[in-house]
Formats: structure tokens, sequence, C-alpha cells
């Protein structure tokens, strides 16, 4: 059984969802809140398997969680529940480690079988938010990615795996000075200007290369 924290601002919702999950017999909902903050606190106490946030909430939103939880290396898994998203959001909750998207009017059919899907270890991030993440970018931007050595692919994963230039250097046996030229090289390469886009871009890869 997977533990949950839920946090969302409109009551109704958030009753519905814990309704949603308590019903399911392979979760358990731990706690739920209306308070971002809030569900921080639970978070980091409470330290759940899953947290399903809502991007948007009046305190502490969901994004803002995910930095902190993504900065502290905390292990839980989080999903973004939003009513709309724009490409910038899109791209931020990709890069900052999200786990799992999902529109709010998809949730009700959607939730259970996104979250069982991260909890196997698979992100659920859809092809079609994926893509507004990289719509102000050239519209081959992904395929570039072909264009990368074998080296700056390796660069360009643990890049968008959340290491900095220097653990980066570590882990491949080299120099932080070396992992900053590949770092303009791939720039260069992709015409983009940061490790933001960067992710959105590898995701949106991968995701045609599976399908």
């Amino acid at each position: 059984m997977y533990s949950v924290v839920l946090a969302d601002d409109h009551p109704l919702l958030l009753r519905g969802l814990q309704g949603l999950l308590n019903a399911a017999p392979d979760f358990k909902v731990l706690a739920a809140t209306a308070s971002g903050a809030q569900a921080l606190s639970l978070i980091c106490d409470l330290r759940p398997d899953l947290a399903v946030l809502d991007v948007s909430m009046p305190d502490v939103g969901g994004l803002d969680i995910q930095r902190t939880i993504f900065a502290e290396r905390r292990p839980v898994k989080v999903i973004f529940l939003a009513a709309t998203l724009t490409g910038r959001q899109i791209a931020d909750a990709i890069s900052i480690g999200a786990w799992g998207i999902l529109l709010k009017e998809y949730a009700p059919e959607a939730l259970l079988d996104c979250m069982r899907q991260v909890a196997g270890g698979a992100k659920w991030l859809p092809p079609e938010l994926v893509a507004r993440a990289t719509s102000a970018g050239p519209s081959d931007g992904p395929q570039k990615l072909n264009q990368l050595t074998t080296r700056e692919r390796e660069v360009a994963v643990l890049i968008c795996g959340g290491l900095s230039n220097r653990a980066i250097a570590q882990k491949l046996g080299t120099t932080e000075g070396t992992i900053s030229i590949h770092l303009h090289n791939i720039y260069r390469k992709l015409e983009i200007t940061n490790r933001t886009t960067l992710a959105a871009l590898h995701v949106q890869y991968t995701a045609t290369q599976n399908g």
C-alpha cells in the first residue's frame, strides 16, 4: 500500500480526491489539506510515498513545494493537478522533478492510473502537455538531441536528473570546467539557453522514442 498526502485549496475537489483514494485498496491517505504551507510540513513530517498537489494555491503553490522537495532530495514522488497550465509551468514542473502532471478535468478517470504508474516508478507526463512546454522553441528541438555526442547526452541526462555541474563532474570523473564546456555546446546545438528548456526537450524526445 502506498501512502499519500493530498493538497488542493478547493474543498469540494479535495473531498472528492480523498474519497476516490479511500476507495482504492492500494493507497492510504495520510493527510489532506487546503494549505500549501501545511502540505509541505506534512510531507516533511509524514514522508509519504506520493504527494498529489494543486499547482496553484493561495499561500504556497505546488511548484514551490516541489522546488523545496527537489532541493532537499526528499524521496516523495509528486503529481501535479491543475485546471490549466502554461508551457512555462509545465517546463518548470518537469525540470524540478515532477513525476506526474494531470489536468483536473481528467482526474476522476485518470488519477488512479496516473498514481499507480508513478508509484511503480514510471513518470506520467502526457505528450500533449510536454509539447506545450517546448512550444516557444524550435519545432524540431527534441530531434536536435540526436546531434549531441555520447558524452553530451550523458551530461544532458544527468542535468535533467537535477545534478549540479560539480556533481556531474564527480560522477563522470572529470572537471567542473569540462562539464561547463559540454553544457555550452549542448545549449548551442539545441539553440536553448537554460536547464529548464533542456529538461523539457529531453522528456519530449524520450516520449517520441518510446512512442
